[in-house]
């Protein structure tokens, strides 16, 4: 049976062994390699507005991440190191040495970590809407832990799959940028077996890796990486003074608040998202 995926003009598709897991890659353009990851709970076409116009610079690949859109669902490494070791032997599958980088939500969390430990890898770095995995220096910010509580629901065996879907369907419907279409082609990946890779990804974090974070598993003065930061002032979860406080803490990122956006700022502005890109990469002549 042929795989069945939403429709974005001048996009290709194909699977690369990324070292035992099987990953789907959307591809469109030619030039300079730009790799775009996508965040929960969507797919490589959170991309499908930012793609044609960055296409016509460069070539895109927007892979799907273990467990999500089309990609394989190992039973285990849904830790983000190592999702971001699977970019990274994805690169390498590729034969690409050095890339410029953009990532949405978890996908700039991996974003993030490739900078910190593979920085010859990145040329450039453009993350939207997430905190940097630094502890950040805003004293309100364990105030606002009880935002998070719906990864708590999330991670649940055998139910935060199901909550999943509803949750991402509310979520993504929140913004009103998207039609229904495409929010069924978000929504409708993460059944089956795939709901168990949100319970997963959801269970190691909070599980496994917030409290390594919390006390400093990553630092801000390892980040060499220039990396502008994207911003929707309107994120439902994360206050912009928490992600100020974490941006200042390094003198390589650069933060720009998106007046009016929400967490789904790729969704809702994307023409600013592909246009700060190719400027920050240098790929808008």
């Amino acid at each position: 049976m042929v795989d069945e995926f939403p429709q974005v003009p001048g996009v290709e598709h194909r699977y690369v062994d990324a070292g035992g897991l099987r990953m789907h890659v959307a591809e469109a353009g030619e030039g300079e390699p730009v790799l775009a990851l996508h965040g929960w709970p969507q797919h490589w076409y959170l991309w499908r507005h930012v793609i044609p116009r960055l296409a016509a610079h460069a070539r895109v690949i927007a892979p799907d991440l273990r467990g999500f859109g089309w990609s394989g669902v190992p039973a285990g490494g849904y830790d983000k190191e190592t999702m971001a070791r699977d970019v990274l032997t994805l690169l390498d599958a590729l034969g690409l040495e050095r890339v410029r980088l953009i990532g949405h939500d978890w996908g700039a969390w991996i974003g993030f970590l490739i900078c910190l430990h593979q920085r010859e890898r990145v040329e450039r770095f453009v993350a939207c809407n997430i905190v940097p995995p630094w502890p950040s220096r805003d004293p309100r910010a364990p105030l606002d832990l009880w935002r998070l509580s719906y990864q708590a629901a999330l991670s649940l065996p055998r139910l935060g799959g199901a909550f999943g879907r509803r949750f991402a369907r509310l979520g993504l419907g929140s913004t009103r940028a998207l039609s229904d279409a495409e929010i069924d082609a978000f929504a409708d990946r993460l059944g089956g077996e795939r709901g168990r890779a949100t319970e997963l990804l959801y269970r190691t974090f909070l599980l496994r890796e917030t409290v390594p974070v919390l006390r400093g598993r990553y630092r801000a003065a390892d980040l060499e990486v220039p990396t502008l930061l994207l911003f929707g002032d309107r994120d439902q979860v994360i206050p912009l003074r928490t992600v100020r406080a974490a941006a200042a803490q390094s003198a390589v990122v650069e933060l720009e608040a998106v007046p009016g956006a929400s967490h789904f700022v790729v969704d809702e502005r994307p023409e600013l998202v592909a246009g700060r890109a190719l400027r920050f990469f240098g790929l808008d002549s």
